[in-house]
């Protein structure tokens, strides 16, 4: 994954065929910002201005710019796989959770 990073903000890179240029999704957003750039100095200086704007608006409008998580989600796996999980969880002496979220950790963007 293609990855940008901008005062603590993280924004999902891709290139736009249409435009031939690369283009930049800010990711945990209470609503939606975007930008583009032909080079990465380009690109992270739209980043900037896309964020700062988004922040003004934000604040502006008395919104919370980051995406509110509570730290709960449902997670529907197959029984088998479940199964396995609450044996192996059971085995290392930890709980499914504890299990679920080393593994989770594992597998995210820092």
């Amino acid at each position: 994954m293609n990855l940008m990073t901008v005062d603590g903000y993280h924004a999902k890179i891709e290139f736009d065929e249409e435009t031939d240029q690369f283009r930049g999704e800010i990711l945990g957003l209470s609503g939606g910002a975007d930008f583009y750039g032909s080079s990465p100095d380009e690109l992270r200086r739209e980043f900037k201005k896309s964020l700062d704007v988004f922040l003004e608006v934000c604040e502006e409008q008395g919104i919370k710019p980051r995406k509110h998580f509570s730290g709960k989600f449902n997670l529907r796996i197959p029984p088998e796989l479940h199964e396995r999980l609450a044996m192996t969880a059971e085995v290392q002496g930890k709980s499914l959770n504890t299990l679920a979220q080393e593994a989770i950790q594992k597998s995210v963007i820092a």
